[in-house]
């Protein structure tokens, strides 16, 4: 993530709320499961599985931990910006063959979106800060390769 907080749209916070809720959720099971230590007499296949529910939640916490910052960072950062591009952004760039395209800069992609170029993405690095008239530079599949920042809006809330 990075050190500086970003914005977030409304439905990628959203996505991140529900994982949350999630996370929080299959915490308590597995918490639930735990035994106590000092009265637990079992076998080893036990001792594993207990060992394998600790990571378990430790993996949990880090998760919940991470998400819960990410939550503060974005309202520390307020909305996404309408002046450059950036996370939350549609952007509409034009390619070197001509082609426009629009597009929305996500945080992370939960599926395939053809829509959707995040911001960890070569050309949503690019795009990254840039404002209409802009031309950018990315690697692409075929080596380098320029877009220009035709036009810029706000979030619609389509992305993840």
């Amino acid at each position: 993530m990075p050190s500086e907080p970003a914005p977030i749209s409304d439905a990628a916070r959203h996505a991140l709320e529900q994982e949350l809720a999630d996370l929080r959720t299959e915490r308590r099971t597995v918490a639930a499961t735990l035994q106590d230590s000092d009265s637990a007499v079992g076998d080893r296949a036990d001792e594993a599985d207990e060992l394998q529910r600790a990571d378990d939640l430790q993996r949990l916490d880090a998760r919940i931990s991470e998400i819960t910052t990410r939550l503060r960072g974005a309202d520390t950062a307020g909305p996404p910006p309408t002046d450059r591009v950036g996370v939350g952004s549609t952007v509409t760039v034009r390619f070197a063959d001509g082609a426009e395209e629009t597009f929305q800069v996500g945080e992370t992609a939960e599926e395939l979106d053809p829509s959707l170029v995040t911001a960890d993405s070569p050309l949503g690095r690019a795009l990254l800060g840039h404002r209409p008239g802009d031309t950018v530079n990315y690697s692409a599949p075929g080596g380098r390769s320029t877009a220009v920042v035709v036009s810029l809006g706000r979030s619609t809330g389509a992305e993840a």
